[in-house]
């Protein structure tokens, strides 16, 4: 079966978004085995200059790296990656599955984002559009638009 592994930065608090996430993991489960792996965000001073930001992302990509299953396919979520619909988004998974691939992982940084060498090493970098959303409600989004894609891929009604 494929795997799917949601990788977050930062701590999940809102119930509202938690009973979201569940939801879809649910769903999830009559197509792939879903992960959602919460890591640390780095603690940085209020306001933050550059240096302690690209400090803290550095922190942050170490706990990333160690958490990014062997092999599996890399997809970090970012403002400037790339705009997919959801027709084609589910094409970019299937096509990952046709590759050989057995396992998919997703990626939503921290509130100051994503170390540019994790953003290098991902096979797509996705954008949900040039808005800013909450990361709380990114999980919600990315596990929403993974199980769509999986419902594409099966023909089943929930896509209209």
């Amino acid at each position: 079966m494929f795997s799917v592994t949601l990788l977050t930065v930062g701590k999940l608090k809102e119930a509202f978004y938690a009973q979201a996430v569940a939801e879809y993991r649910k769903r999830l489960g009559a197509y792939c085995k879903c992960t959602v792996t919460e890591l640390v965000e780095a603690r940085l001073p209020e306001n933050a200059n550059e240096k302690e930001i690209q400090a803290g992302l550095s922190k942050e990509a170490l706990l990333i790296r160690a958490r990014i299953p062997k092999g599996a396919w890399l997809c970090v979520l970012t403002p400037e990656g790339e705009l997919l619909s959801s027709e084609a988004f589910a094409q970019t998974l299937q096509a990952v599955k046709h590759s050989g691939k057995s396992h998919a992982c997703f990626l939503i940084g921290s509130s100051h984002g994503i170390d540019a060498g994790i953003k290098a090493q991902a096979d797509l970098r996705l954008s949900f559009g040039r808005m800013t959303f909450p990361h709380h409600l990114m999980r919600v989004m990315a596990l929403e638009q993974i199980y769509r894609a999986e419902t594409i891929q099966a023909g089943t009604h929930y896509h209209k």
